[in-house]
């Protein structure tokens, strides 16, 4: 009788904590998903922005098309490139960070013609739409970290034991990091 009870608290018990383990590795995965839908998010946001301020551009910096025409082919192509939340691996992550790299530099190019057009820099449009770009840029930023902090927090719980065997049962996988691109560490050359 005793044993009986005893091998039913230790099942009862073994249960629990399985589905508290597996409950919790189910929400902390949503919370990458959702971390990643914000970065998302934000990527979204610089693009909407991007046709509005090439116009803006293309009216006093008609000359410039092939900076324009840069610039809108990387948006194109940054938002050709996207990441499943359940693929989120090192490699898509790297792809995906590429092509926005890519949009960034190409930006990058646009604001710097503009400081051959004082006219453009004292526009109003213009100085909103760069002021959004950058407070977006700056978004861009706070969600990848957002997202490395809790992608994070999900590997490190489904590869702590006794949580791994848990996860290695239910396939749940880590998820990869925003890393900086190749070259990051340099400081870009400022010529004049």
């Amino acid at each position: 009788m005793i044993t009986l009870a005893v091998i039913v608290a230790v099942v009862l018990v073994l249960f629990f904590w399985c589905k508290n383990v597996y409950n919790g590795m189910v929400a902390a995965e949503e919370g990458v998903g959702a971390a990643w839908a914000q970065v998302e998010n934000v990527y979204q946001r610089r693009a909407d922005l991007i046709p509005n301020l090439v116009a803006t551009v293309k009216g006093y910096a008609a000359h410039e098309s092939s900076t324009l025409e840069g610039v809108i082919e990387a948006r194109s192509k940054a938002t050709q490139v996207t990441v499943n939340p359940e693929n989120l691996t090192p490699e898509a992550l790297e792809k995906f960070n590429q092509a926005q790299g890519e949009l960034s530099n190409a930006l990058g190019r646009l604001l710097m013609i503009t400081e051959n057009y004082p006219d453009l820099k004292a526009n109003e449009n213009f100085r909103d739409l760069q002021a959004q770009l950058e407070g977006t840029e700056n978004r861009i930023t706070t969600e990848r970290m957002k997202f490395n902090d809790t992608a994070r927090a999900y590997n490190t719980m489904i590869r702590k034991f006794p949580n791994n065997i848990l996860a290695s049962m239910f396939n749940f996988e880590t998820k990869g990091y925003f890393q900086a691109q190749e070259g990051a560490a340099t400081a870009p050359k400022v010529e004049f």
